[in-house]
């Protein structure tokens, strides 16, 4: 058995006025998620546990098969562990955003315009991190540049008692109230503080308004964390697995748990994503291992700029570009399947953020196919009359087979 999961990072939100009252998913054409829903075992999953941000990081675990609950230590020390760095005990990892905030008299009179600074490109903010770490770095603060607007500070330390705030639940807010708070607050505010200095009139920064683009003002700090451990995704279900994503948080969470990163040449993390190349990737690692973790972020990026016609484009491409063709490709291959196609969370175009609302999965299994030619994959039919799983880490167990429905 070979076991591939899509997964349309942010695809669920809510109705909108603006599409006659339809979500994103219910609006967007996709024939084969239809066709597969018609043939699939179809509900709903709460992946964000009760009580715990709705963020990528405990959603992904959750789908993994982690309960969050036990494995979560936070969102950096997972991107960490994508970009090599191995964590000492006494280093505690912050994601380092690069973000684009609004002129004003002090730091916290500035909005938060954009939380990927106009999804800046790799090597300019490698440029940019890097001139900034030989500014700020120092003994036990050192700065590591990742994909686009994602990089990773490593303070050495115990780690703080410090309220730290996702850049991308305030866009368009005054930051002030969202600064960090708690002890060892003070110093990341004035890290932040001082990167607009070095930032702001930083000649990439020039060139970028001069072409039209958000200049990257200012570093973001939040998310921290210390070294996970996750048990082996081998150990606990025997599978071997890999892992295909533009996005470190994801490929840390599969070396985490011993699956294996593959990297696809044009993969950005936003709409414009070798979306072909990712299904080709999936493909590929089927013939040689049991699981594909096919992971495309551009369905969220689209719910935080807020932009329907963005969001409904990703989820079509998802669906004519890497499910469609990985469903052909393999049942041409002649060998028993399943599919699992699910969003992660919530990305509601009218929030601009995650929510922590369960979403709709769909799991086809070529030997044991379903027939109910009134199914629909979207935020309601599975919830009317699909079945439902109320700790997310437990979908694994269905999808494999030990408890399928």
């Amino acid at each position: 058995m070979k076991y591939a999961i899509i997964l349309m990072d942010g695809a669920a939100g809510y109705p909108l006025e603006q599409l006659s009252g339809k979500t994103c998913l219910q609006a967007a054409h996709t024939p084969n998620l239809d066709y597969l829903a018609k043939k699939s075992l179809l509900g709903m999953v709460r992946t964000v546990p009760l009580g715990l941000e709705p963020g990528s990081d405990v959603a992904n675990l959750s789908v993994l098969g982690y309960n969050p609950a036990a494995y979560h230590t936070g969102r950096s020390p997972l991107e960490a562990a994508s970009i090599g760095l191995d964590l000492a005990a006494d280093e505690v990892a912050f994601r380092c955003n690069l973000v684009t905030l609004s002129q004003a008299d002090s730091y916290a009179r500035r909005q938060m315009l954009d939380h990927s600074a106009g999804e800046i490109t790799t090597q300019e903010a490698s440029i940019l991190i890097k001139d900034l770490a030989q500014v700020l770095q120092r003994d036990g603060l050192n700065f590591y540049p990742g994909v686009s607007y994602r990089h990773i500070m490593v303070l050495k330390g115990e780690e703080k008692k410090v309220k730290l705030t996702p850049p991308h639940d305030i866009l368009g807010k005054v930051v002030g109230p969202f600064l960090p708070q708690g002890r060892g607050g003070d110093m990341l505010l004035g890290l932040m503080e001082k990167s607009v200095g070095i930032l702001s009139g930083h000649p990439l920064n020039i060139q970028r308004e001069k072409q039209g683009l958000r200049p990257a003002n200012s570093i973001w700090i939040w998310g921290q964390g210390k070294k996970p451990s996750l048990d082996s995704f081998y150990k606990k279900y025997g599978l071997t697995g890999a892992v295909i994503s533009a996005v470190d948080l994801i490929n840390g969470i599969g070396i985490c748990a011993g699956l294996i990163p593959i990297k696809v040449e044009g993969v950005t993390g936003n709409l414009h994503t070798n979306y072909k190349g990712k299904y080709e990737a999936g493909a590929e690692q089927l013939k040689k291992m049991d699981l594909a973790y096919i992971h495309i972020e551009a369905p969220d990026e689209c719910g935080h700029q807020g932009d329907i016609q963005c969001k409904l484009k990703a989820i079509e491409l998802i669906d004519q570009q890497v499910i469609g063709p990985l469903y052909e490709g393999l049942s041409e291959l002649q060998i028993p399947f399943r599919m699992m196609v699910l969003p992660d969370h919530p990305t509601p175009i009218a929030l601009r953020t995650h929510s922590g609302e369960p979403v709709p999965f769909l799991i086809y299994d070529s030997s044991d196919p379903r027939q109910d030619s009134q199914a629909a994959y979207d935020e309601f039919w599975p919830a009317k009359h699909g079945i439902k799983v109320e700790e997310g880490h437990k979908l694994m167990d269905i999808f494999i087979g030990r408890q399928y429905g």
